[in-house]
């Protein structure tokens, strides 16, 4: 019988284009995916004919925990790292309906904003790493055991309580994602992308602080290409690889790089002020509450640190990254913005009547 995946957030980002790969890859197998209603499903249903649309939102936990129980694998999207009702169906529905001879796979989608604990803690913004990077491979227990008041740790904790022969769980945790999306819906993120949609629009790009704080990233299709690796783990289910690839060593950071927020913000200016949608070469320097009202975490996080090695995918399932670097993706996302917002290369002088 094909392995049955059910899906959640295919209108998504993230979860949209992780179903472009593995269909693409396993058109064989059998989906099943979470929308709200008819409406939302119709873009889905019209690029994915064979998948089952199953009605429902996150709160309707009867509906998750009887699919997660019919499933063989879920690939949770939707909100993952945030939604409590649903990680706890989703664990509930896997425990009920699989044993140690036949388990069920959870494939938990988080992220690494719940690295920035530290400078969370402290109030600090815009400043260098205050740690060492995380490891996944030589330390994936200091992942495991962040603090309870960790961005996400609560669903994390979730996630790692859940496993057991019957139910057998891993974490990939994206850092900032690019890249455009593949999937029937959205197809935009958000951090950096707002970062250039509020520079556009200001006519000058923001740095909060020093600039001195640093993420790591990965394109949109390497970390849908490890979704797929994980699927295809879970279809083999390897004994031999179960302390490696699930439960408590189940924890995947998904980095395929790092940057520097403010080197981002002047990059990001460099290309606008180039092309004539901005007139200012320089950043402004933005504070934090100015960032929370602009663009609540997401402007934020330019501020924090969130670093870590993705070592546990490249060792043990082969994980290849091979999408364009962030800093070649800028000048891709400076123009998709620009045309989101009706701007044309020049705009700013012709605003400023030529001036």
């Amino acid at each position: 019988m094909a392995p049955k995946i059910f899906i959640t957030g295919v209108t998504g980002y993230i979860g949209g284009d992780a179903l472009y790969a593995l269909e693409k890859a396993h058109p064989e197998y059998e989906y099943s995916a979470l929308v709200r209603d008819s409406e939302k499903g119709a873009p889905v249903a019209a690029a994915y004919p064979k998948i089952r649309l199953v009605y429902g939102t996150l709160d309707d936990s009867s509906v998750l925990e009887e699919e997660s129980a019919r499933a063989d694998i879920v690939l949770h999207t939707a909100d993952s790292s945030d939604h409590v009702g649903a990680a706890t169906a989703i664990a509930k529905g896997l425990a009920a309906g699989h044993t140690k001879e036949k388990p069920g796979f959870w494939i938990h989608t988080s992220g690494t904003g719940i690295l920035t604990w530290k400078d969370t803690e402290t109030g600090t913004f815009g400043e260098s790493p205050s740690q060492p990077p995380y490891d996944d491979l030589e330390n994936v227990s200091a992942l495991t055991s962040l603090p309870d008041h960790a961005f996400h740790r609560d669903i994390d904790k979730i996630v790692l309580a859940a496993s057991s022969d019957a139910t057998k769980t891993a974490i990939v945790s994206p850092p900032t994602i690019y890249g455009p999306g593949r999937g029937p819906v959205n197809q935009r993120s958000r951090q950096v992308y707002n970062l250039v949609k509020i520079a556009l629009q200001r006519g000058q790009a923001p740095q909060l602080g020093t600039g001195l704080s640093q993420w790591d990233n990965v394109h949109l299709h390497d970390l849908s290409a490890l979704f797929v690796l994980l699927v295809e783990a879970a279809v083999k289910n390897d004994p031999s690889m179960d302390a490696k690839l699930w439960g408590r060593e189940g924890y995947f950071l998904a980095e395929n790089g790092h940057h520097v927020w403010g080197e981002i913000s002047k990059a990001v200016a460099e290309d606008a002020f180039k092309k004539g949608y901005i007139k200012e070469r320089e950043c402004i320097v933005m504070t934090p509450e100015d960032a929370k009202v602009t663009a609540g975490f997401e402007a934020l996080s330019w501020g924090l640190n969130s670093r870590g090695f993705a070592r546990r995918a490249r060792k043990y399932l082969g994980w290849k990254p091979e999408g364009r670097s962030l800093r070649d993706e800028i000048p891709f996302i400076v123009d998709s913005e620009a045309r989101t917002l009706g701007l044309n290369p020049g705009f700013a002088e012709k605003a400023a009547g030529g001036k």
